[in-house]
């Protein structure tokens, strides 16, 4: 294994002057160069060399501090750093913001999990303060990981500008944004069931569940009973209704009638709904609004109260009891539902009535698409017809608490029918306009802020602006915004770039962004979801670095799967990576990644391709060691009038990165380098102007690929450097100048070059022969060779 050895001071620039490696390496090729682009500011708009007045900007879709990155990260990596790179080498002033989202679920979750490990302790035996400084010590140690592998995966981000959503200035801006849109009516309070998970208290498969036929008593002036079915019994107290099919004709004489509770002796009212399923059960089910989620919009609809009942489990057992006392339980058989289980806790989560902060998502929708250009129409569709208003109060600590206050004035009853709220950018603001509200003095008034926290989402979706500073007009936010592109997954359109549309049109009044984006997912090879239960989801370094078998299914038991899919994990890793994962390097990972079509099908993606580029990159290796020696023995290159055909390869990668298919850039040079360059280029060798050809041949195909593998181009790159006809400026290869075809008009030749495909095809026959007939440098044998002499 070949390292870099010399003496090196971080940021300062490697020495390649020192003899070329025989072999390839990505452990010495890359080592050196980021921490010396990064003191260079290479990666900051304002230290371009070459830049004229013409700028692009984008963010990076925050992961969560929580976690690290998988190759889907990657993906989104290696094709924005690429378009970034590309942008910078055209000479536009590039931003690209690094940041990290604070993910409110799962690092609290991660959190209390971690306390209860070490500590045995849970958050309640902390006061909300305490608890959060756990969290944020935690952050502090933790949160610097997914930073370290954007830096390995050659990512040029602007790391002076990088923002976190609970920094103080991009907390400021969130609560700017919930004031705003409280003041303008397009956040409101109301009562709705929210998904509760029992074990976590917090807001949140398909198994088998008893079908239970219950027989209320039927009253007024119908004789007889109806069997209802359940799969919940013990929600029974808070039943308000039975309800039917309009068309069912078992019922037809019941519309509008009344059944008599059995336990609390109500009259539940009989009501008709085509949502009922007429093929469940008997036809008829009971409607309990306060623990489900479809009987609380029949609540709406029916004008029906909502009861809350006692815990669950006690609940089911007291209720089944008393219905088999009372002989009004008919049995139970097996009935296929689907259960909604916490992804945190693995618990059963319950629909809970709570008053909650909602965001109306169809007026800001309708406001959004009435400006989008046509090209952003067909997603923006999934913002017009959002069914419902956006839930963005969330029961946790972690997280920005929502800026609203209730309102308690003294000498008043308050209740929670009548409740008062206010909201304000701070406490004293808060108080003022409630003041001014209710005409009283400001200091007979006490105020208490709401426990709860926004939704991740909402801070998530003021990024593109936020990162700039907004509400602040600062020069970042009246240069870089709205944003040049937004480049993501596709299964973001909803929880992301939805929201982010609407709330950057109603605050800014402007979209966020000018053009969108999508990527396809990244599968196995066998395309499969990755998954951690699967042991098929892959830390990129390892990809880049190598790992054993044996620190794979360490990194399995290190985590928080259940035992058995830790088994599980782990023999796929042995089928999959039975010797481990070589060491890749990260350009043959990041060129692998391009070379999918990005938009289109799921990317199903293997290691085995990732080290086949590998082998490409070490053709480029010898391609570039033999062209040095050839350098070596010539004079300089004089001024070209050759090079005809790398005048073709300019024009596809100039066109696939303008139309965004860098799958058609990978794929013109990698077809260029073997099979124009290494083929036919190298054969040539004998004369002046073919060392001139291969030179600029070699330099120029550096060039273009240098946006999608930056270590392996800059080394290469830095070693001709010495041979160029340079005006001694020249630092670094990602600022240089991207090709363009229009600066290669004096190369176009169309005869020469529809001639050229001649000679390519005899080298390629000739190729081939040899192979086949397993000719070596050696003078063959006539004699034993007679059938091909």
């Amino acid at each position: 294994k070949i390292t870099y050895t010399a003496a090196l001071v971080p940021g300062e620039k490697k020495d390649t002057t020192l003899p070329f490696p025989q072999s390839y390496s990505p452990e010495y090729v890359e080592f050196g160069w980021y921490q010396w682009w990064e003191k260079q500011g290479f990666f900051s708009p304002e230290q371009h060399p070459h830049a004229v007045d013409k700028y692009f900007s984008f963010c990076i879709p925050p992961p969560n501090v929580t976690g690290t990155l998988h190759l889907g990260h990657a993906l989104t990596v290696a094709i924005e750093d690429a378009l970034a790179r590309w942008r910078r080498m055209q000479g536009c002033k590039v931003l690209w913001v690094p940041g990290c989202d604070h993910a409110g679920i799962a690092t609290q979750s991660v959190v209390e999990r971690k306390l209860m490990r070490e500590q045995g302790k849970c958050r309640r035996d902390y006061s909300r303060e305490e608890f959060l400084k756990q969290v944020w010590r935690w952050k502090d140690e933790k949160g610097d990981e997914i930073y370290h592998q954007l830096r390995k995966l050659g990512a040029s981000l602007d790391w002076n500008r990088a923002c976190f959503t609970m920094d103080p200035g991009f907390s400021s801006a969130v609560t700017e944004a919930f004031v705003r849109l409280c003041d303008s009516g397009l956040i409101y309070r109301s009562e709705a069931l929210v998904n509760w998970s029992c074990a976590l208290e917090w807001t949140q498969r398909s198994c088998l569940a008893g079908l239970f036929c219950l027989f209320p008593v039927i009253s007024r002036k119908w004789k007889g009973e109806v069997a209802v079915s359940t799969t919940r019994p013990e929600t029974m107290l808070g039943d308000v209704a039975i309800a039917v099919h309009p068309d069912d004709p078992r019922y037809k004489d019941l519309h509008g009638k009344h059944c008599r509770h059995p336990f609390t002796e109500r009259l539940l009212p009989i009501i008709t709904d085509s949502m009922v399923d007429v093929t469940f059960g008997t036809g008829a089910v009971k409607v309990t609004p306060a623990h489900d989620h479809t009987d609380f919009l029949l609540s709406q609809r029916h004008s029906l109260p909502r009861l809350t009942g006692v815990k669950r489990f006690d609940a089911r057992e007291r209720v089944i009891t008393a219905l088999m006392e009372r002989k009004l339980f008919r049995g139970k058989k097996e009935h296929p539902m689907s259960l909604p289980i916490c992804s945190r806790s693995g618990d059963v989560t319950e629909p809970l009535l709570k008053k909650q902060w909602f965001v109306r998502c169809q007026e800001m929708g309708r406001k959004a698409v009435q400006v989008s250009e046509r090209a952003l129409n067909v997603w923006l569709h999934q913002v017009e017809i959002m069914p419902i208003d956006w839930c963005i109060s969330r029961q946790l600590w972690w997280g920005h608490q929502i800026p609203a206050y209730r309102v308690t004035l003294e000498n008043s009853k308050d209740t929670e029918e009548q409740e008062q709220w206010v909201w304000g950018r701070s406490a004293a603001e808060a108080r003022q306009r409630a003041a001014v509200k209710f005409g009283v003095n400001p200091d007979a008034i006490t105020l208490t802020q709401d426990p709860d926290v926004l939704d991740t989402w909402f801070s998530s979706g003021l990024f593109p602006f936020a990162m700039l500073g907004w509400p602040q007009q600062t020069e970042d936010l009246k240069q870089f915004y709205p944003n040049s592109i937004l480049e993501t997954g596709s299964d973001l359109i909803f929880f992301w770039v939805a929201r982010m549309v609407m709330l950057g049109r109603e605050l800014t009044g402007q979209l966020p962004f000018k053009q969108v984006l999508f990527h396809s997912l990244v599968r196995d090879k066998y395309g499969r979801k990755m998954s951690k239960s699967l042991g098929n989801v892959i830390d990129p370094l390892d990809v880049i670095s190598g790992v054993s078998l044996e620190r794979l299914q360490e990194k399995v038991r290190e985590g928080n799967l259940d035992p058995k899919e830790s088994v599980v994990a782990m023999e796929a890793q042995k089928k999959d990576f039975p010797k481990g994962i070589p060491e890749c390097g990260t350009d043959a990972l990041r060129f692998a990644l391009c070379s999918y079509k990005a938009q289109g099908e799921d990317i199903s993606l293997s290691v085995s391709h990732v080290l086949s580029c590998r082998h490409f990159c070490n053709k480029m290796w010898q391609t570039v060691r033999f062209t040095l020696a050839t350098l070596h023995d010539a004079s300089l290159p004089t001024s070209l009038n050759a090079a005809r055909w790398v005048r073709h390869t300019v024009q596809q990668c100039e066109r696939g990165f303008q139309s965004y298919e860098l799958h058609t850039v990978t794929s013109a040079l990698h077809s260029f380098w073997l099979h124009s360059l290494c083929d036919v280029y190298l054969v040539n060798r004998e004369k002046q102007v073919a060392v001139s050809v291969l030179y600029h041949c070699v330099s120029i195909s550096l060039t273009l690929l240098s946006p999608i593998m930056p270590f392996l181009t800059e080394e290469l790159w830095q070693r001709l450097l010495p041979y160029a006809d340079s005006d001694g400026t020249s630092r670094s290869l990602c600022v240089q100048p991207y090709p363009k075809t229009s600066q290669l008009e004096h190369w176009c030749f169309p005869k020469e070059e529809a001639d050229f495909s001649l000679v390519q095809e005899v080298v390629r026959v000739a190729r081939l022969l040899r192979a086949q007939c397993q000719l070596t440098k050696e003078r063959p044998d006539c004699e034993r060779t007679s059938s091909f002499c």
